[in-house]
């Protein structure tokens, strides 16, 4: 954690969401190693920066070992009451999911957690959302399901649709059908309660040879529906009407990051700040118009 980063958020009335690494988690599991932890991380910076979510790790269940995995929910929870003993319990603790934690999605009504992670993961963690009000965060990219046959639906193209029969739905776009299915997931666990936000979501504008899906135009135009989606309430088939908490990935290009050509180019911006493509954050601009 860089406090200048955070410090340099202050009196912007920017909303900050600060990131517990994964290698920390199990220590933070203890009540007092939490408190310390809160007081030297968040105290010396609240209110002046708007710290609204501590991350409690990063897609924990997909790249975490045991002991991160068994430490998570009580880490979140001893945040949680540091937070609440250092007098800033409105600061909200989750942990941002891969969607690795559903066993199947497709279709929506079909969808549920995978087995084990359910019942001894799950609905301790949808349990502490509920008691202190925080969302279940998770990160649906349409990006890691697209196929040339669906490109239409991955992108929010005009096209048929995928009709649920069981649950009687129609969807027109692959970002309803995974938030729906997490939706459903969590009641089957009997958590429809629990506010959901968006960790994770964006598209990369360039990538390895033959990726003809990885371009400026297809991520320009995905990210544009996913903050229309998060703007205007329409919600979800099964969430009509709902707004998602929703942070775009990413502000920058990841240009030192190893993989495919693709992991380091999901960013709006380039290293040296110029802009990748605008989807109406340039300063100066007010309204985002889609057609």
């Amino acid at each position: 954690m860089n406090p200048d980063i955070i410090r340099g958020f202050a009196n912007t009335g920017i909303l900050l969401s600060v990131t517990v690494p994964n290698g920390d988690i199990a220590a933070l599991a203890n009540r007092r190693a939490a408190r310390r932890w809160v007081t030297s991380n968040i105290k010396p910076f609240y209110p002046q920066t708007k710290i609204n979510h501590i991350l409690v790790g990063n897609e924990v269940l997909h790249w975490g070992d045991q002991n991160m995995i068994t430490n998570l929910v009580p880490a979140m929870r001893a945040i949680h009451n540091a937070l609440k003993r250092a007098g800033v319990g409105e600061i909200k603790v989750t942990t941002p999911h891969s969607l690795i934690i559903l066993e199947r999605s497709n279709p929506p009504s079909s969808a549920q957690f995978r087995t084990g992670w359910d019942q001894n993961i799950l609905a301790p963690m949808l349990l502490f959302h509920r008691q202190s009000k925080s969302p279940f965060m998770v990160n649906p990219y349409p990006y890691f399901s697209w196929t040339p046959q669906n490109d239409r639906f991955t992108l929010f193209h005009r096209n048929h649709g995928i009709h649920d029969g069981p649950g009687g739905k129609v969807y027109t776009n692959m970002y309803d059908l995974l938030l729906d299915a997490v939706f459903t997931s969590m009641w089957k666990l009997g958590f429809p309660d629990v506010e959901i936000a968006v960790g994770e979501v964006g598209w990369p504008s360039a990538g390895d040879p033959g990726m003809t899906q990885t371009t400026v135009d297809n991520a320009r135009w995905h990210n544009l529906n996913i903050l229309k989606k998060a703007g205007s309430g329409v919600g979800t088939p099964l969430m009509p009407g709902h707004r998602f908490e929703t942070f775009i990935f990413a502000l920058f290009n990841e240009n030192l990051k190893s993989g495919s050509i693709a992991e380091r180019n999901f960013g709006l911006f380039r290293p040296d700040f110029s802009p990748v493509y605008d989807i109406g954050i340039m300063r100066g601009q007010v309204n985002i118009a889609l057609s």
